[in-house]
This record gives C-alpha cells, sequence and structure tokens, in this order.
C-alpha cells in the first residue's frame, strides 16, 4: 500500500462520522425491566438526549409497566426514526409481548414520528405479536418505512397478517400522495411455509420497491417458491435475494430462473441449502448466462447438482465481475471438481471459488421432487438382510465401501495460494510455528502480514470446532507479536485492514473479501487478546458499527464482533 493511500485514524474517524445518527443505546445490557422504575435510565437518557433518532434495546428483557414508561418518554420524539428492538423478550411470557408492543407502537404513532427502520427480530411472539404491532405497519409512521426486519419471531400463520398489513400501508400511504417504498424486507427462520410465502407475494407484487429479500429457513417448496419467484420480476431495484434452506427442487428453481432473468441491478443470489437439483440448476445458468448483468455472488450450496449442471453455472458467470461462488455439497465427484476448477481457471476467476470441501462425489441425482424418504441406519438389502457393517454403505442397491476419510498434507504457501478450511488442518499440529516462519522475515511488512492474516480467517467455519481451534492458534502466531513490534504503526495496521475488508477505498487495486463473515468472527476472538491495542479496538468499534453493504449480508457475525468489542 503506497504512502498516499494512508489516511490518519484521525481523518477516518472524520469519515466515520458523516453519516453519524443520534441514537439512545442500551444494546446488550441483559437488563431486567419489569416495573417503571427498572426503565427509568432508558427513560432518562430519552428525555436527556438532544435528538432520539434511533433507540436501541436488543439484549435486554421488557416488562409490560417498564415498555409503557419507555413508550412514554418516545411520545415527544417526533424525529424519531429507527426502533432497533429485536432480542427484547427474553424470558417474557408470551401473554406480555403483545400490550408492550401496542404501547410502543401507539408511542410512535402518537409522536407523528416517521420511521425508517422497524427491527423486532429474535422476539418470539408468533402471530400474536404481529396483531399487536399491525396498528403501526399502517399507520402514517411507516408510510416512510425502508427497512422491516422480522428473523426469528416464529410468525407461523402471522406471515399472512404481515402481508395484509403492507398491502394496506401501500395503499394509504399512495393515497396519502407518497406510497410506501420499503426496501429490505428481512423474515427468516419464521415457519411461514407455503400460505405465507403466497400471501407475501402478494404483498411484494404490490411494493414493487424491495432492494433486499431474505426469508430463508421457512419451509417453503416449490409452490410458494413460484409465487415468490413471480413477484421478484415486479421489484426491478432488486439487489440481494436470500432464500436459503428453503425447498426449491427444480420445479422452483425453473420459476426462479424465469423471474430473476431480467433484475439487472441484482448482485447475490443466495439458493444455497435448496435442493435446486441439477436441472434447475441448468436453468438458472441458462438466466446467468444472458441476464442478471450486475451478479457478484452466487450460493447454490448443498442442491444436489451435478458436475455438468456446475460447469454450466461456471461459464454463465463469464463477463461478470463475480467476489464468490458457492458450490459446495453438490454431487461434483473429484473429476467434476477439476473440471469446475479449471474452467474458473482458464476465465482467471478461481479466487472466487469457495471450498468444496463437503462435496458429495459422483452420485447419480434422483429426479423425483416429489418423494423424500429418509433411510433408516440399518438398511436392508433385497434380500431382507440387514447392513450393519460400518465399512459398508448403500447406495441405491449397490453396497460399496465408504470411503475413508484422510488427511492430505499441505504447506503454508500451498494453503495460502487458495486457502480452505481443510488446507488449513492439512498443514499440520504445528501449523503456528509454520506460519510464524513464513512471516519471519515480513514483520516489518504490514500488508504482507495482514493479507496473511485475512486468508486464515476466510476459511472460518463456525460448525467445525477443529477449524476454529486451528484459526485461533494461528491468529495468533501471525498477529500477536507483529501487533507488539508495529505499535506505532496502528494507524497503518487499521488502514490494511479497513481496505482489504472493503470498508475503506484505497487507489491500489486490492480486491475487498466479499463475505466478511469469517473475518468479523476471527476478529472477534483477535479483539479480546492482551495483544490486540485498546487503540485499534476503540477505532474498529467505530466502523463496524456504521452502515456499510458489505457488513449488513453478514449481520449476525457483525453483531458477534460488536459485542466482543463492547466487552
Amino acid at each position: 500500500m503506497s504512502t498516499s493511500d494512508i489516511s490518519s485514524v484521525t481523518n477516518l474517524l472524520a469519515e466515520a462520522k458523516v453519516d453519524k445518527i443520534n441514537e439512545v443505546s442500551f444494546k446488550g445490557q441483559s437488563l431486567k425491566l419489569d416495573e417503571a422504575k427498572d426503565a427509568l435510565p432508558i427513560v432518562n437518557a430519552i428525555e436527556e438526549a438532544k435528538d432520539v433518532q434511533s433507540l436501541r434495546l436488543e439484549g435486554n428483557t421488557l416488562g409490560v409497566e417498564a415498555a409503557e414508561a419507555i413508550a412514554k418518554a418516545l411520545e415527544k420524539r417526533p424525529e424519531f426514526q429507527r426502533a432497533r428492538w429485536s432480542d427484547m423478550f427474553t424470558g417474557r411470557l408470551r401473554s406480555e409481548i403483545p400490550p408492550a408492543l401496542r404501547s410502543l407502537g401507539g408511542a410512535i404513532i402518537k409522536s407523528s414520528a416517521r420511521l425508517v427502520e422497524l427491527d423486532l427480530s429474535d422476539n418470539a411472539f408468533g402471530p400474536d405479536g404481529v396483531k399487536a404491532f399491525k396498528e403501526l405497519l399502517t399507520s402514517t409512521a411507516c408510510y416512510s418505512l425502508q427497512e422491516l426486519r422480522l428473523n426469528n419471531n416464529g410468525l407461523g400463520i402471522g406471515g399472512k397478517i404481515l402481508a395484509e398489513a403492507l398491502i394496506e400501508c401501500h395503499k394509504l400511504s399512495t393515497q396519502a400522495g407518497k406510497p410506501l417504498e420499503l426496501k429490505v424486507f428481512i423474515c427468516g427462520r419464521n415457519r411461514l411455509e407455503n400460505p405465507c410465502a403466497i400471501a407475501l407475494a402478494k404483498a411484494f407484487k404490490t411494493l414493487k420497491s424491495l432492494e433486499e429479500i431474505a426469508m430463508f429457513q421457512n419451509g417453503i417448496n416449490h409452490e410458494g417458491i413460484t409465487a415468490l419467484a413471480e413477484s421478484l420480476a415486479y421489484n426491478k431495484n432488486l439487489k440481494v435475494i436470500n432464500l436459503n434452506d428453503n425447498t426449491f427442487t427444480a420445479k422452483g428453481a425453473i420459476s426462479m430462473a424465469k423471474s430473476i432473468k431480467h433484475l439487472d441491478k441484482l448482485e447475490v443470489i443466495n439458493f444455497g441449502d435448496c435442493l435446486v437439483k441439477s436441472e434447475g440448476a441448468e436453468a438458472l445458468a441458462d438466466t446467468l448466462k444472458n441476464g442478471v448483468p450486475a451478479l457478484k455472488e452466487l450460493y447454490l450450496a448443498f442442491g444436489e447438482i451435478n458436475s455438468l449442471a456446475a460447469v454450466k453455472i461456471v461459464e454463465s458467470l463469464y463477463g461478470k465481475a463475480m467476489e464468490k461462488l458457492d458450490l459446495n455439497g453438490n454431487c461434483l465427484g473429484e473429476d467434476g471438481i477439476e473440471e469446475v476448477k479449471g474452467t474458473l481457471e482458464a476465465a482467471d476467476q478461481l479466487d472466487i471459488l469457495g471450498s468444496l470441501s463437503d462435496d458429495e462425489g459422483d452420485d447419480e441425482e434422483d429426479d423425483d421432487d416429489d418423494e423424500y424418504e429418509d433411510v433408516d441406519e440399518d438398511e436392508e438389502d433385497e434380500e431382507g438382510t440387514t447392513i450393519k457393517d460400518p465399512a459398508l454403505e448403500v447406495k441405491g442397491t449397490a453396497i460399496i465401501p465408504k470411503k475413508e476419510n484422510t488427511q492430505v498434507s499441505y504447506t503454508v504457501e500451498e494453503f495460502l495460494t487458495f486457502p480452505t478450511a481443510d488446507k488449513l488442518l492439512g498443514i499440520g499440529n504445528d501449523r503456528a510455528d509454520k506460519f510464524s516462519n513464513h512471516l519471519k522475515d515480513k514483520q516489518s511488512d504490514v500488508e504482507s502480514v495482514i493479507k496473511v492474516f485475512m486468508n486464515v480467517a476466510i476459511v472460518m467455519d463456525s460448525k467445525r470446532p477443529k477449524v476454529i481451534e486451528a484459526i485461533h492458534e494461528c491468529t495468533d502466531a501471525i498477529l500477536g507479536q507483529f501487533l507488539k513490534d508495529n505499535d506505532t504503526k496502528m494507524d497503518v495496521v487499521l488502514n490494511t485492514i479497513l481496505v482489504h475488508m472493503g470498508l475503506i477505498k484505497s487507489e491500489d487495486k486490492i480486491k475487498p473479501i466479499a463475505d466478511l463473515s469469517g473475518i468479523l468472527i476471527t476478529l472477534a476472538y483477535v479483539c479480546k487478546q492482551e495483544y490486540f491495542p485498546v487503540k485499534l479496538k476503540n477505532i474498529l468499534t467505530v466502523f463496524i458499527a456504521k452502515p456499510h453493504p458489505a457488513l449488513n449480508r453478514c449481520v449476525e457475525a457483525r453483531d458477534q464482533l460488536l459485542s466482543a468489542l463492547y466487552t
């Protein structure tokens, strides 16, 4: 990184404050607020603040009386815009939540505030909770709403009530001369299933303004997916579609492929864990070949996609400014993996490919989309003989030896060429020493050290304890002594980290990391270590807390880091 690219920490902080909003935050304080007197610290903070544009209450637990006290303070705040109220009813009875929500919503309406963001995620209020804040959603306070986050609320059939409220709000706001222009709709892990997906699809057709839709893990199959697909075509400004962990099958994937073809602003498609099948993947490839010009990230992991379809997907990405392609957990086989990698390498795009460590092997695909049967652990062959030999597995009617799980050895250099979690483990138990030796003569080269750290952090897999342990060991080895030796260069270190994360720009052509999840989770560990300077911790907090598209795509990981930084 050239000297001209390196701004002072003071300048960076000044830049970070450009979009600053006035916020009262009690985030993560684990306050148990039962009675009105318990809420006095929050009430006082609201009343004493010059402006209150945002109120964060996540990580606490509010009772009915406490909510009423806070609501009364909010009645006098017409400038209020952002209700960041996720995870604020932990341990509460289901019956306590609706009256608390009605109090808070009523206060916003009474204040004549105009909301921009409403986040009620991680509050298990179910359909009754939706009924409680429906009045708010259809009021003038929400005519200006841009972001609605309802993640992990157990909505169930409440999704229909939500859809009706959005349609009603759009109708009323249109009559008032300024139609609702909702941009972000987050509603994952809510058991919406087909009926609610179809109802929400109707709402999306009405809105036509959405830029991001996330409805992952909702038990939606091809009928609901097809309805959603049709609605997406009405939202021409869509940039992000996340339907991870629903069940498309080829039928749903083909419908989706037809609908997204003319979404020219679409940047992120996440159909991972959706069982799109090879036929569905081929339909998507046909669409991507001639459409979706702005695409940057494509997630198709665990979809029962064979190597032929995977190669077609890869070929469809030629000419696009891709940053991430996830095909892990499919049925490519060793030859298919090599073909996929070779095709990407020929197009100078190999760096976009994620790990393929969970590939299921070259296997015949079951094209029956209507039947899914779990196979018992004790399978019977055609003669009725029970197979219990752990060295054997059943594929159809064939009995074949299981593949042994062998660990391939790698060098640090091989890992850095194309980082994966398995390669990191393959370096061996002395991997920390090997990384130290690799960087032995580079301790004064900030760019080189940070780049190695980033390559280690991006392979973070929170579901694999051995990978987490290996990343922690290597991170300590990479950054421990380095940060102590470069205490006077903290501004350079910070700049380099932020440039690689894409949070600040550099004149050098450094390609920012597309998926910051691993970096954020690893930094959550690093910032708790003695070798991590308090100076870096304080300034990093400013940048991670500031809204940014790359951070908005990995909210859970960002919140994990912020929690560690605030500790």
